[in-house]
């Protein structure tokens, strides 16, 4: 084990400052005038008191981890050392760590420190309470034009920030624009950052997101043409997200949907778009502009830069220079009086054996199973972010899945909680009576179990005496699959 931590260690060389009382004991590998704002500290996840998960992506999740000592609410990014080493991802982990520590906006989340164990690395962000804008877009159906300009407004003015020091998002998109708790936006997630060639921001040696500038990351529903067809990353690819972005916010759904990735693909090279008619007159036009098909005439990409960007009439009467001193709209919460509705979801492609040094004591409330899910570890206060749906667990038994689904039927559609845990059991639970509505039958065989992906929003779970269709808002229905099926593979 010691062995592949200094092997991983090698590869990923993120210490902090040992001015700062940093831990590691190995020296950094920086330009003599780089020195990390966010030091590493010799803390363990121990020190921490975590609750409900804010996100999961393909080798990290994101938890609310509060600090047991001074109370302090950080989001915690987890890392799986492991798959980060295996998928060589080490490159993209450093290069966001080095990003952050360098960029101070109030519209962009900020690095407070960063710790590891022997299986993972933590990085200590600033925790928007206020839950991801996706989240208001579908609690209220579409914003109003109003509510749209103020959030395109922030982003905006992040976007001419992150571009001013020479880099590129590639990654906006609602999910990615966390609002605090009074509700302003916070750009998150640099993990798909591109540093330009005159970059103002120091890149450390091998800390690069990827060779070749024309590299598909980010969004299928939110990447521009010139990525398909393998044109160099510009400011223009985020412009065109935002574009997208905007698109959503005022009609509630992306400007390009279809059955699959592919077929994505195929309507925003063909620019296959279709703008309602209740835009107004400016929103029309300025959504025409950002996905115009050639990136250098989108507005902010031009020789007028963001000066064109802001001075588009659908910006009217937004001061500028006093963004964040104006009243946000109002956040809608959940049912549950909470304003992001939290998820746990287990994802097949992140699969860490352990969350914390296994030579460290468990704190308390962790659940570990180790029978039926390999190992496979429950977050401490797991349930914390709603009790409710903790009745329906039996003890020792953890949530894998979680989300508010429609259960689609022929004429009609209903809201429900579908739960999967480690039993394994599937049940659906109606959110209002707290009852179960419906147990599904587990079985490992595939001909008795099985599921059905018609596109990223729709999903069928198949049984030989019933088929059952399902809608997952967040577009999730791909990670049911695979979570599904790789829990039978157990």
């Amino acid at each position: 084990m010691l062995a592949m931590e200094k092997d991983f260690e090698s590869k990923l060389k993120i210490q902090g400052n040992s001015s700062n009382g940093g831990s590691g004991g190995g020296s950094v590998q920086r330009s003599k005038s780089f020195a990390f704002r966010a030091p590493q500290e010799n803390y363990t996840i121990q020190d921490f008191e975590l609750g409900r998960i804010y996100g999961v992506g393909s080798y990290s999740k994101v938890v609310r981890a509060k600090k047991k000592d001074s109370g302090t609410v950080y989001a915690m990014k987890i890392m799986d050392k492991k798959f980060i080493t295996k998928e060589n991802k080490a490159a993209y982990v450093k290069l966001e760590r080095i990003v952050l520590d360098q960029l101070d906006h109030p519209g962009i989340v900020r690095l407070f420190f960063t710790f590891q164990d022997t299986f993972s690395l933590y990085m200590a962000l600033e925790s928007c309470e206020g839950g991801e804008l996706f989240d208001q877009i579908i609690r209220k159906g579409r914003l109003s034009e109003d509510e749209a300009q103020f959030y395109a407004a922030e982003v905006v003015d992040a976007l001419e920030y992150i571009h001013s020091l020479g880099l590129i998002h590639r990654d906006i998109k609602p999910e990615n624009l966390l609002l605090t708790s009074d509700g302003h936006i916070k750009i998150a997630d640099f993990g798909s950052v591109k540093p330009m060639q005159d970059s103002q921001i120091t890149v450390l040696p091998n800390a690069a997101s990827d060779d070749k500038a024309c590299t598909f990351v980010g969004t299928a529903a939110y990447v521009p043409p010139e990525v398909l067809n393998s044109s160099p990353a510009t400011f223009g690819n985020d412009l065109w997200a935002l574009g997208c972005t905007l698109y959503q916010m005022l009609s509630g759904t992306s400007p390009f949907k279809d059955a699959s990735e592919w077929l994505i693909f195929q309507r925003i090279i063909a620019r296959e778009i279709c703008i309602p008619d209740y835009f107004s007159e400016a929103a029309r036009d300025l959504i025409d502009r950002l996905l115009d098909l050639e990136p250098s005439r989108r507005p902010g990409a031009g020789p007028d830069g963001y000066a064109a960007l802001k001075m588009h009439p659908f910006f009217k009467g937004v001061d500028w220079d006093n963004l964040r001193a104006h009243t946000p709209p109002k956040l809608v919460l959940d049912s549950g009086g909470q304003s992001p509705e939290v998820d746990y979801v287990h994802d097949s492609s992140y699969n860490p054996s352990h969350i914390g040094d296994g030579s460290a004591r468990q704190p308390d409330g962790v659940a570990t199973s180790s029978e039926g899910t390999g190992s496979i570890t429950r977050l401490a206060s797991i349930d914390s972010f709603d009790s409710k749906w903790q009745q329906f667990l039996d003890p020792g038994e953890s949530v894998l899945m979680i989300s508010m689904v429609k259960k689609l039927q022929k004429l009609t559609s209903k809201k429900v909680q579908l739960i999967l845990t480690n039993k394994p059991k599937l049940i659906y639970v109606d959110p209002s009576k707290l009852i179960v509505k419906g147990n599904i039958i587990w079985s490992d065989n595939p001909n008795d179990l099985s599921i059905q992906v018609t596109n990223p929003s729709h999903f069928k779970i198949c049984t030989p005496k019933k088929v059952m269709s399902f809608e997952d808002a967040k577009q999730r229905a791909l990670l049911w699959k695979n979570t599904i099926e790789g829990l039978q593979n157990h």
